[in-house]
């Protein structure tokens, strides 16, 4: 693996060490490149940060799935960001897809994350407004820490005491059916996490974005091209005017590049 951006010494030391591809950065290193921001003078403040991957022609999947256009590489930083959050937010149509298990722990990162005072893994919080989710599966009867299902109050009082009953914990962070994610951010925090992580799906991330509550995109651009009707990283309602984002930074590895973008 290779810094591509920004250019220092230590990305020309680190390239020089591997050659032209550069080598396999540890996952120490990893967690140094994609830490959060310190918490400022008033204490932690949130901040939520997505992960996506995508081909060169834009799509965020492939027959459905993102395994087939990500990488190794790839997988390490999908690890990596799991690792530095408090909690994974994430869409109920991509759990159904992507098939999605609890969090583990990892030893590498079981130090880090008690001096840090998180848990020993981040929970998954599952955005829905429907709750219809298959509640006897592993990511909500058996976590290493609660699982959180996100709604709204008018969700289905039969589906809430379902989820309940499955060992979840029901956060009300909408008026409606739905969940308002200005509100779910709040209230994530009010339960002590501030360090979020959303891996999609795209129309999740897409209504974090119209909400303006996006504050980082950890983006891999998969050297491939797809064509198709696959959907894009983010769907849904659009803003009124493009949303300017910074580069923070830019690796690379076999093709892949991993780039980070922040709010401007």
């Amino acid at each position: 693996m290779r810094r591509l951006f920004p250019v220092t010494d230590v990305t020309d030391e680190t390239a020089a060490a591997g050659g032209p591809a550069g080598r396999e950065w540890s996952l120490a290193e990893l967690a140094a490149a994609y830490a959060y921001p310190e918490p400022g003078p008033e204490g932690p403040t949130s901040w939520l940060r997505g992960n996506m991957v995508s081909t060169l022609d834009g799509a965020a999947q492939h027959e459905g799935r993102s395994q087939p256009i990500s990488c190794p590489a790839d997988m390490r930083i999908f690890g990596v960001l799991r690792a530095l959050a408090d909690v994974v937010v994430v869409g109920a149509e991509t759990v159904r897809r992507e098939g999605y298990r609890p969090a583990r722990a990892r030893a590498e990162f079981a130090a880090a994350r008690e001096a840090a005072g998180q848990g020993p893994a981040p929970a998954i919080a599952v955005v829905s407004a429907s709750l219809d989710l298959d509640f006897s599966l592993p990511l909500f009867t058996s976590p290493l820490v609660p699982t959180l299902v996100l709604t709204g109050a008018a969700a289905d009082p039969q589906r809430r005491a379902a989820a309940e009953k499955a060992g979840a914990r029901v956060v009300v962070a909408g008026e409606g059916a739905g969940v308002d994610p200005g509100r779910a951010v709040r209230s994530l925090a009010e339960l002590g996490h501030t360090r979020l992580l959303t891996e999609g799906g795209p129309r999740l991330l897409g209504r974090l974005i119209a909400a303006d509550v996006l504050d980082e995109l950890c983006l891999t651009v998969a050297p491939m091209v797809t064509a198709g009707d696959a959907q894009r990283i983010a769907g849904g309602p659009s803003v009124t005017l493009p949303r300017r984002m910074t580069l923070s930074s830019v690796l690379e590895e076999d093709g892949f590049l991993f780039t980070r973008y922040r709010r401007a």
